[in-house]
């Protein structure tokens, strides 16, 4: 599970660099607003019930959208995700702008907009805002 999940997101336009530290490769270029709109037809703002989960070595990593539980979320949860160095994927937002105000919300973390069906499916979710860590999925 681990490497499929882990072969999703560096399949994903900006994931492979959202997720890598390596300081002797070059950052990846491409130009982010051609991505926009992302839309995850899957995914939709709600409850997430926690679970454990299997992923050891797994980077902390967030799926957030561009609507008000997950700017809400994002402010409570700031602190514990600077701690984690966790990196964003916004699944859900429709421009430059909306991407740009949740940034703003985020200071020290990386937001990189990706759809996250794939993601979602593989892993069983289908609400966001939601951490996802080596040892649990949770909100």
């Amino acid at each position: 599970m681990k490497r499929l999940v882990m072969i999703a997101l560096l399949s994903l336009p900006g994931i492979a660099a959202a997720l890598e530290e390596s300081d002797d490769l070059p950052p990846m270029s491409y130009d982010e607003a051609a991505l926009l709109p992302i839309r995850s037809p899957s995914l939709r703002p709600g409850p997430v019930e926690p679970r454990a989960n299997n992923l050891p070595g797994i980077t902390a990593l967030f799926l957030i959208g561009d609507d008000p539980r997950s700017h809400a979320w994002l402010q409570q949860r700031l602190p514990e995700l600077q701690r984690l160095g966790a990196a964003g994927l916004v699944v859900n937002v429709e421009s430059a702008v909306a991407l740009q105000a949740l940034r703003d919300r985020a200071p020290g973390l990386s937001l990189t907009p990706v759809p996250g069906d794939d993601l979602a499916q593989r892993l069983g979710l289908s609400r966001y805002p939601v951490l996802i860590t080596a040892t649990a999925i949770e909100q």
